[in-house]
């Protein structure tokens, strides 16, 4: 079953009304399939138009979708042989923040991640992605391991920020998001961080410190939640469609302003209506990517996070 949004309401009465047909055709003697074909055209058209033409709020509600495939969906659809590791060798082990060895295409590579979940359930147990100062210094732990091991990182980045509540600040949230960052930027393989769908603050930003960022079509990436934005300027969330516009939330304004390298597509409808066919290119991409940098030595990746990222400060 899809869950629709609300912009997509035209084409889900389409969809509805072509389910219906399929329903009380079946075992009747009357040919349809002419008016089905009609349907499923207009259907498939009317799709495809809505997504060329979304707006940041919307992209925002896209990245948001329930059934959008987050860091399991793309272990099990583009990796294959994943051997997940677990705890911060400090405190204990952060379901948000997911990570081990991988392979892609066959390279062996260190995979990370946020998982949100795909259910109640799920996504309490992985915190709705929002990763705490264990899940990002496990994060550490596991670049360290790249390092050791010449083996380049990649990361999958989905949260609206790092977990906020008291006991994160006990435990030293700044901090670690710090030194994730700083691990990032300092290691020694290369990296390529992709924001698949949201990317929320520091909390995206220490698993996203790369030489390449690429970003799915419909993702979005922020320093703050347009609900967060509008609160501060408006005093009321109601504005958050204006904030998404302001503040260039989507990949295609953060292509054209240098933030990120690379939009990857998304099947029409967006990746929760195939979130294989989404996997896949996602998979070619960082491999490409992954290609590319393997040619450098590390002094030359090293100065390549440095100058990006300085070169966005300024």
């Amino acid at each position: 079953m899809i869950s629709y949004l609300e912009f997509e309401k035209p084409v889900a009465e389409l969809e509805k009304r072509i389910a219906e047909l399929r329903s009380a055709s079946e075992g009747d003697d009357v040919d349809i399939s002419n008016e089905l074909q009609r349907l499923e055209a207009k259907s498939a058209d009317l799709l495809a138009s809505t997504y060329d033409s979304l707006s940041p709020w919307q992209k925002t509600q896209v990245a948001r979708h329930p059934s959008r495939p987050h860091f399991r969906d793309y272990v099990e659809h583009a990796f294959e042989e994943f051997v997940p590791l677990g705890g911060d060798r400090c405190y204990g082990d952060d379901e948000a923040i997911l990570g081990g060895f991988a392979r892609l295409n066959g390279r062996k590579v260190v995979l990370i991640g946020h998982e949100k979940g795909n259910d109640t359930a799920s996504r309490i147990r992985h915190n709705f992605g929002m990763g705490k100062p264990e899940g990002y210094r496990k994060a550490i732990r596991l670049m360290e391991l790249a390092g050791r091991f010449g083996l380049p990182v990649v990361s999958l980045v989905d949260t609206s920020g790092a977990f906020p509540g008291i006991e994160a600040e006990e435990r030293g949230q700044a901090e670690a998001i710090a030194r994730s960052t700083e691990a990032c930027l300092a290691l020694p393989v290369p990296m390529v961080a992709a924001i698949v769908g949201e990317g929320g603050s520091g909390g995206a930003v220490a698993l996203a410190s790369a030489e390449r960022v690429l970003m799915m079509e419909h993702a979005v990436y922020s320093v703050i939640s347009p609900e967060g934005c509008a609160s501060i300027l408006w005093r009321t969330a109601e504005r958050a469609p204006d904030a998404a516009e302001a503040m260039k939330v989507t990949a295609q304004d953060l292509a054209s302003l240098g933030v990120i390298d690379r939009i990857v597509p998304e099947p029409v409808g967006g990746a929760h209506r195939d979130p294989r066919q989404a996997a896949a290119a996602l998979g070619l991409a960082i491999g490409e990517e992954l290609d590319q940098l393997s040619r450098f030595p590390s002094d030359d990746l090293r100065r390549m996070r440095e100058e990006r990222f300085l070169a966005l400060a300024g």
